[in-house]
């Protein structure tokens, strides 16, 4: 009985100590992308719940954007003087090789330890040549925080490892 509660109650642990995500391709990579060509990342309108608008969500998110694209390419820049679809209509095509645009879709802070109600995202990430303005890849992720958080996650922790494995996807 003791052998049984323990191997429960560290399997319960195991499963409270990850983050999960989901990713959906909603148009898969039509070609794989060059090291060689810069990329510009906007910045997303910030995310928000409910009334509750998380004030620098944006910048984080792309942010975690540029962290992702910077290893494989040296050339990533955040677009600071425009947001979203405005960055596409300025951008320089002879400058930037790539515009990436994402798209904040859910942003949700929970008190996790106390609620065990997680931290909630969904991203969605737009690459488009600079050139033609052709979408290359459309793919959405939604991540969700482990339940043992210990009072120091929050959304923002959860954008790392799911960008990255779209990322790697565009130049693998």
């Amino acid at each position: 009985m003791t052998k049984t509660m323990t191997l429960l109650t560290f399997a319960f642990l195991l499963t409270a100590c990850s983050s999960t995500y989901q990713h959906s391709a909603l148009q898969n990579p039509t070609a794989k992308l060059d090291p060689a060509k810069s990329v510009l990342v906007a910045v997303p309108e910030n995310g928000w719940y409910g009334d509750k608008v998380y004030h620098n969500s944006g910048l984080m998110t792309a942010n975690a954007v540029r962290g992702a694209f910077s290893k494989y390419t040296s050339k990533v820049f955040i677009a600071t003087n425009c947001i979203g679809d405005e960055c596409l209509k300025q951008l320089d095509a002879n400058q930037y090789g790539y515009f990436v645009k994402p798209i904040i879709l859910h942003w949700e802070d929970r008190a996790t330890e106390w609620s065990g109600i997680p931290d909630t995202i969904e991203i969605q990430l737009i690459v488009l040549d600079a050139q033609t303005k052709q979408e290359i890849a459309n793919a959405s992720y939604t991540g969700k925080s482990k339940w043992a958080t210990f009072g120091g996650d929050h959304p923002q922790d959860l954008l790392p490892e799911p960008t990255n494995a779209f990322v790697s996807r565009l130049y693998k």
